[in-house]
């Protein structure tokens, strides 16, 4: 007798080719308008299949899976981050997390890079005076921006992306930086000819450019505050591709608004799309819609990765991702 299809709820909508390799698979519910599920859909969907597949933009409380129902046995997040998951309660009502990491290293590495250069070489003014009609021809001294060859990069946070980034920017020059909880291996940090700082606080001063690509814990939630971004030089500018809860934002806004640093890149912002609309007003700064991870490649590798943790799990194994806390 063939064993009954998991019953499977995804929140969003997803690349065509997941989903159909879904509905081959599983008796799943699609989510085809891409709006965000309300609370009180979450919560029916919750009660009603085996695993949920949710994204960052879904909130998993602890009073949301309070009210899981009984069936609900894997969370198989279409992402890396499982910050807006409450993992402990998760664990404790029995429910297994995976989620998608890896796949996004080279996407985001390369997304970095394109903010790095665009804040350094002020494309966001050139590209404003290029769709307004205005630009009447070249200048000596237009819109000169400065050389990234030879810059200090400070890198918090020297992960799977971290390195990614570290070794694009060595390519084009740069001095490499790191800053991490632990200091990586003497191999890679030859490989990278990268330049390990145990004191963030010393780093940050000294370094033209920080890349911020550490995950978000309790412990790095604003980890670049105002004290620390006091401490940068005014002609230094700093980009996130990471989480944006890491910087303070309304601090960040303050400093660029007042010149204490030279400019910002982020593609992620601490509030998610509620972003201080003071901070798109500057030209020295650089602002993307969450779009690191919008690669055909990635997103459609990000789905596979959600399809290889259901299966194994439905074949009554641990999923390859299963995401233990205390161990990302």
């Amino acid at each position: 007798m063939l064993k009954p299809k998991l019953r499977v709820i995804v929140t969003r909508k997803l690349p065509d080719d997941v989903e159909s390799r879904m509905k081959e698979l599983f008796d799943v519910d699609l989510n085809q308008s891409d709006a965000p599920m309300d609370r009180a859909s979450l919560a029916d969907a919750m009660k009603d299949c085996d695993v949920l597949v949710p994204t960052i933009t879904d909130t998993i409380g602890q009073a949301l899976l309070a009210r899981a129902g009984d069936r609900l046995k894997l969370i198989a997040n279409f992402g890396a981050g499982v910050d807006h998951i409450d993992l402990n309660t998760a664990r404790q009502r029995g429910i297994l997390v995976s989620n998608t990491p890896g796949v996004l290293t080279e996407d985001t590495a390369d997304m970095t890079l394109c903010l790095i250069l665009a804040v350094t070489r002020r494309l966001k003014e050139g590209l404003r005076l290029m769709e307004s009609g205005e630009w009447e021809g070249w200048s000596p001294t237009a819109l000169m921006g400065g050389r990234v060859g030879g810059k200090r990069l400070g890198i918090l946070g020297m992960g799977r992306i971290g390195s990614a980034v570290a070794r694009r920017a060595k390519a084009f020059g740069m001095q490499i930086h790191y800053h991490n909880r632990k200091r990586v291996h003497l191999d890679r940090e030859a490989e990278l000819n990268a330049t390990y700082w145990e004191s963030l606080d010393q780093m940050v001063s000294r370094m033209d450019i920080i890349s911020v690509n550490c995950p978000y814990t309790p412990s790095t939630f604003h980890l670049i505050n105002s004290r620390r971004l006091a401490l940068m030089k005014p002609e230094a500018i700093i980009v996130n591709t990471s989480r944006g809860e890491v910087i303070d934002q309304n601090a960040l806004t303050r400093t660029l608004r007042s010149g204490g640093i030279a400019g910002a890149g982020l593609d992620v912002f601490e509030r998610g799309h509620d972003i201080n609309p003071r901070l798109g007003e500057l030209d020295n700064v650089v602002l993307l819609p969450h779009m690191c991870s919008a690669t055909h490649e990635g997103r459609i590798e990000m789905g596979e990765k959600v399809i290889i943790n259901i299966k194994t799990f439905a074949d009554g194994h641990r999923p390859p991702d299963l995401f233990v806390p205390g161990m990302a």
